[in-house]
């Protein structure tokens, strides 16, 4: 039976059988030593001339896969290796069983990879995800994941899945778009977001939703974003700006002391700054507000409210600053109904900001088909575009919608920035360049032209190609 390596200091004398990769050989003649490294860390294993497993150990290399049987000895305090968490004991090995050769890695896994270029560790990124750092920053991740679903379930928010194939609608970024076989000319739309789906939910009387949502978005990259990513998605019903914004509030604030004890948020509560102050006094929207830059455990949260609802296009027209589903501050709404004082309106808009980034962004929705209506209205739709893109909106709102709002978490970036990492890439298990390709499958790709012909597409050379 397996035993995991941080398991062996509990049991010196004992024979145990440890699995996992060749970390790093050693032959010191006599004596040969090999690290063997597995999910829970690394242990030191001797093998002695006297024993048969000896041949095979000479053999082995870095990255190769071995299962090692042996005795676990206890380590004279003079050769206790303080660097590793199982350094007061070593194996004694019996048996060596090569499970899997390697070739010759085209990097060191032992290093933190940040002396590599890029696109070599994207290549091989199931090597690159080896190395200690990235195995840290995907686990802890997945604890933050585990961390909130609990906290969130124990305040009767369901984790509901939501659709990947959906309609595409005006509300944002450009769609990816997924051709319908069986209905040829039709598209189904990759989720942006879960937005609509998420107040439909709350049409539907859940109340209290949440999600880890798979979002994708056809616009360009940079070291904070990329063309799919994950959203901490909640929506809450009967509830206003302060209830959504308190409940998530606490979230991050008990999850950076249980999960990150180390650090140090500079101001609780969060400070609540104003669009218009953050644009007089930080020039910016996404304000840093932390005393001292230089420190990399300080945590500057802010709330950042009353944005303006909408702006001008280059048209001279009207669109949202956020998305279209969000409701004007109370005080704003008889502006929004009468189509009046447009650019002076303010949006329940909060955005939750943390050292100069926005990590967080959700409002108070329209709840009803009238106050919708109105924003599209504004925003130059017909009433035959409205119905067309958002009929399906306004007829649920016709059936008792309750008032609502909620917020979405950029959750890779909060990750980012917590693990003090430079970019969202560092924190997502496969992930794309900084131009949106997948370096390792080698997609974006060209499909067979069967497949083409199947979805009745047809590719148009460029003109100026």
């Amino acid at each position: 039976m397996r035993t995991l390596i941080a398991d062996i200091t509990r049991k010196a004398g004992e024979i145990v059988t440890i699995q996992g990769w060749v970390d790093n050989r050693r032959d010191h003649g006599k004596l040969i030593f090999i690290d063997v490294r597995d999910r829970s860390g690394v242990a030191q294993v001797v093998c002695t001339p006297e024993k048969q497993c000896r041949e095979i150990a000479q053999e082995v290399r870095g990255e190769w896969v071995v299962s090692i049987t042996g005795i676990v000895n206890k380590r004279p305090d003079k050769m206790v290796n303080p660097g590793l968490e199982t350094g007061t004991v070593e194996i004694e090995a019996t048996e060596v069983l090569v499970l899997n050769q390697s070739q010759t890695t085209p990097f060191s896994v032992a290093t933190d990879g940040k002396e590599l270029d890029e696109s070599i560790r994207l290549q091989y990124r199931y090597l690159d995800l080896r190395r200690a750092r990235l195995q840290k920053n995907i686990r802890t991740k997945a604890n933050m994941m585990q961390y909130i679903r609990t906290k969130l379930s124990a305040q009767d928010f369901v984790e509901i899945e939501t659709p990947l194939l959906t309609k595409s609608t005006p509300e944002g970024a450009r769609d990816f778009i997924v051709p319908s076989r069986i209905e040829p000319g039709s598209f189904y739309a990759l989720p942006q977001s879960p937005q609509q789906y998420k107040q439909l939910l709350m049409v539907a009387g859940f109340e209290r939703y949440m999600q880890f949502a798979r979002c994708m978005r056809d616009e360009d990259t940079r070291g904070d974003r990329q063309p799919e990513f994950t959203q901490l998605d909640m929506e809450m019903s009967f509830v206003e700006r302060e209830d959504v914004m308190a409940v998530n509030e606490k979230l991050l604030i008990d999850l950076v002391t249980d999960l990150f004890p180390h650090k140090k948020i500079q101001e609780i509560p969060f400070p609540r700054i104003t669009y218009k102050e953050a644009m007089e006094k930080y020039h910016s929207d996404r304000p840093d507000i932390r005393t001292d830059k230089q420190d990399p455990d300080l945590l500057a949260f802010c709330w950042v409210i009353d944005f303006p609802f909408f702006e001008k296009t280059e048209t001279g027209g009207w669109t949202f600053t956020h998305n279209p589903f969000s409701a004007a501050i109370p005080e704003h709404r008889g502006h929004l109904v009468a189509k009046e004082h447009i650019g002076e309106i303010l949006t329940t808009q909060y955005d939750i900001v943390l050292n100069g980034f926005e990590i967080g962004g959700g409002s108070i929705r329209n709840h009803t088909a009238q106050g919708l209506t109105k924003v599209l209205e504004i925003m130059g739709h017909t009433t035959e575009n409205i119905m067309k893109n958002f009929g399906h909106m306004l007829e649920a709102f016709s059936y008792g919608a309750p008032p609502h709002g909620g917020i979405a978490w950029g959750f890779d970036r909060l990750v980012m920035l917590l693990l003090n990492e430079p970019n969202i890439r560092e924190v997502i298990a496969f992930t794309k360049t900084g131009e949106g390709r997948d370096l390792m499958m080698n997609a974006p790709s060209a499909v067979e032209k069967a497949q083409l012909d199947e979805l009745h597409l047809k590719i148009v050379e460029p003109k100026n190609k």
